[in-house]
């Protein structure tokens, strides 16, 4: 693992737990103590993480809503390379409008700093990219979900409505040859807004949802211009 990937790792594990010394970083990421020292050091002369008695303190903006966290760390290598390749698909100078799932999310930390228009519904995402000024961002209102920090229903529809956008990348419940599922009634409506709102559609999809319906039909495959996936499908 190359040293800007294991503090990218190490950064992950700390904003998930909020807390975590360094004898458990160097376990997890399978390193020596001495190692995961220097890293952090160089974390918190980025401002990202601060050092205390016996372990690490996550400083950067965090979405801090429980269910997120806990679904962040989920198949995270999977999502990781999702986002790595998803990111590659966007050029500088691109509007970009990003769901909020957390696989969304992974990929708008890789856009943060880059020259970008981006609009998002999302507070978690929006946070990310708020304190720098390298991109242009619009947060779509409406009524926010207290679960995961995404704004649906009618109102962000209609300022949907009146957006355009060179790509919507969005991440759903499950796909199957029937086409994409979601699992709320209410965001799958907003959700269409942002794909007709876009020139292409990406769909960022862990191979885990495969095969699978959920509760709400959102698309038929024909949809989706670019379907990003991880390499266990």
């Amino acid at each position: 693992m190359l040293g800007q990937e294991r503090r990218t790792r190490l950064l992950d594990l700390v904003r998930v737990q909020r807390f975590a010394s360094p004898r458990d970083l160097a376990k997890e990421l399978a390193v020596s103590e001495s190692t995961i020292r220097r890293d952090l050091e160089q974390l918190e002369e980025e401002g990202a993480a601060k050092r205390t008695h016996g372990g690490v303190l996550y400083t950067e903006t965090s979405p801090r809503l429980p269910h997120f966290d806990a679904r962040q760390s989920q198949r995270w290598e999977q999502k990781r390379a999702i986002a790595e390749r998803t990111a590659e698909l966007i050029e500088d100078g691109d509007a970009v409008l990003l769901g909020g799932a957390t696989t969304t999310y992974e990929v708008a930390r890789l856009l943060v700093g880059r020259p970008l228009h981006v609009v998002t519904n999302s507070l978690p995402v929006a946070n990310l990219f708020v304190t720098h000024p390298g991109s242009d961002l619009v947060f779509v209102g409406g009524n926010i979900c207290p679960r995961t920090g995404v704004a649906q229903g009618p109102y962000a529809e209609q300022m949907i409505a009146s957006l355009r956008v060179r790509k919507t990348i969005l991440s759903v419940a499950a796909v199957n040859d029937e086409g994409c599922y979601d699992n709320n009634a209410l965001l799958v409506g907003t959700e269409r807004a942002m794909m007709n709102a876009a020139d292409e559609v990406i769909f960022i999809v862990d191979s885990s949802k495969f095969g699978h319906h959920n509760l709400v039909h959102l698309c038929g495959l024909e949809a989706v211009t670019t379907l990003v996936v991880d390499n266990q499908i």
